[in-house]
């Protein structure tokens, strides 16, 4: 099963005929796998990843960084909660070092961003403080590279 993972993780397009012959078995037996990894939960979803730059859509991307309150009986479980059900937010990671919780926050400019962190998550309880890190650009995302085309000139003459 580590292979299949490995294999979906790197591309989730891949057919079941086409995992079948990657994993020497055959298309029924990597069905089965499947089934058992997503009924089990080890396999949550299947998502594209788009370079939203390439689209006319406005989209902006934020890293922030939250330093909590744990709550007495659920530690940082139900901030965590809370957080990750509001639409905004991407993804949310317990993080070792100087802060808590790591949020990625999508929106569509980089206002809309600012607004929901200062009326909605820097609001809640449990937050003591937050730091905004806008992206800026992606070079890689999910093991995806996103190249420029374009060439650095800089110091050639």
């Amino acid at each position: 099963m580590d292979k299949l993972l490995k294999l979906l993780d790197t591309n989730a397009r891949l057919t079941n005929s086409q995992l079948a012959v990657m994993l020497g078995c055959t298309e029924s037996e990597v069905q089965t796998q499947l089934g058992e990894l997503e009924r089990s939960g080890i396999v949550r979803g299947y998502k594209a990843v788009i370079d939203w730059e390439k689209t006319d859509r406005e989209y902006v991307t934020a890293l922030i960084e939250l330093r909590v309150t744990p709550e007495r009986d659920l530690g940082f479980e139900g901030i965590a909660e809370q957080v990750m059900k509001f639409d905004e937010v991407e993804s949310v990671y317990l993080m070792s070092g100087g802060y808590d919780l790591a949020v990625t926050v999508c929106g569509r400019t980089f206002r809309d961003v600012a607004l929901f962190v200062a009326k909605r998550l820097s609001t809640l309880d449990a937050v003591t403080s937050t730091a905004t890190h806008f992206v800026l650009r992606r070079y890689k995302d999910n093991g995806v590279m996103f190249p420029s085309g374009e060439k650095d000139m800089r110091g050639v003459q």
